[in-house]
């Protein structure tokens, strides 16, 4: 071996030792910002998710309990154990699937109507003059602020076929008129349900995603004009990707809520005509037939049902809302 070979392989660089600051799979450790960013994340919602946790898991873990039994409280002593029997017997009953497909389209209209009306509003109200902005802002909150039930009844006897003003708007409409029964037929029926929701919880959706339109640097819709974007591409790329945040957690929120969908059904057509939902049959087999333990089976479906739409819903949208994602 020649003299210049050895110093040719004595002046190779040693491997560089392994970054101590990178896990085992190469992930980058959090920084000392980011770090004390979760410890105030914890400190301030804390006290309230273990008070949330104490309310909620004694509830969860009983209805769990109960599913697994034949419990009936007309015969309260004679209850047996069946294990996972309580939840075959619902899922082999087309009563459940036909109350989770009216519950689950009453959550995809909802939500898909409340997003763009929420949008619109939300543009008008981010849009609008300063002086206007305070009254829009508490014009749109009033639906949101009334009670569910009331708004479910106010509903029910403005489409009512004795006490109902609507059918009057239609009588120039042929077979229509004021016989109309808003609530003999499912298709009709699920119309006046859906706008009830729409109507009482879009304020709250355009909420959210006025906040998330805020967040929107006002220089990328600048320079995407000035670029000759139209409005809809304004709009569709420079807007909406800059607020999935916000569109995520409206979405979310409100896809849970129309899901568990309860006061208005019972309100309007109490389950008739197909329009049983999946928390009303939760409630006529716990509370109507006092059958607990086929009951809290529901609940339990339902509570799995409900964790499943926040899964899709996360990984749908592929959103970090701690913002650390360029950190890790």
């Amino acid at each position: 071996m020649s003299t210049e070979t050895r110093g040719a392989r004595r002046a190779q660089p040693e491997p560089a030792a392994p970054d101590p600051a990178h896990g085992r799979k190469g992930r980058a450790a959090r920084s000392d910002r980011a770090r004390a960013e979760a410890r105030l994340g914890w400190y301030l919602a804390g006290p309230a998710f273990v008070v949330m946790l104490a309310v909620t898991l004694y509830p969860i873990l009983q209805a769990v309990y109960d599913s697994l039994f034949n419990y009936k409280l007309t015969a309260p002593d004679d209850r047996s154990f069946v294990g996972l029997g309580n939840y075959l017997v619902i899922l082999s009953d087309p009563v459940w699937w036909r109350d989770f497909a009216v519950t689950f389209f009453i959550m995809v209209v909802s939500v898909v109507v409340e997003l763009v009306l929420g949008f619109a509003l939300a543009l008008v109200m981010h849009r609008a003059i300063k002086r206007l902005r305070g009254l829009l802002r508490t014009a749109i909150l009033v639906p949101y602020g009334i009670i569910t039930v009331v708004s479910a009844f106010a509903w029910f006897y403005a489409f009512d076929i004795t006490s109902g003003y609507v059918n009057s708007w239609f009588d120039w409409v042929p077979g229509v008129g004021p016989d109309l029964n808003w609530f003999a037929h499912q298709g009709t029926s699920l119309f006046v349900i859906i706008a009830s929701e729409v109507w009482k919880t879009t304020p709250f959706i355009s909420l959210l995603l006025l906040a998330g339109l805020a967040q929107v640097p006002g220089d990328l819709e600048e320079a995407a004009k000035v670029d000759g974007a139209t409005a809809w591409q304004r709009f569709s790329r420079v807007i909406v990707p800059n607020m999935k945040a916000a569109i995520m957690v409206a979405v979310l929120f409100r896809a849970l809520d129309a899901f568990r969908i309860f006061d208005n059904v019972f309100i309007m057509t109490n389950g008739a005509n197909n329009t049983e939902v999946l928390s009303l049959l939760a409630y006529r087999t716990s509370i109507g037939q006092l059958q607990i333990g086929m009951g809290s089976a529901i609940s339990v479906l339902l509570f799995l049902c409900v964790i499943g739409i926040c899964f899709v819903a996360i990984k749908l949208f592929k959103v970090d809302l701690a913002g650390a994602r360029g950190e890790r």
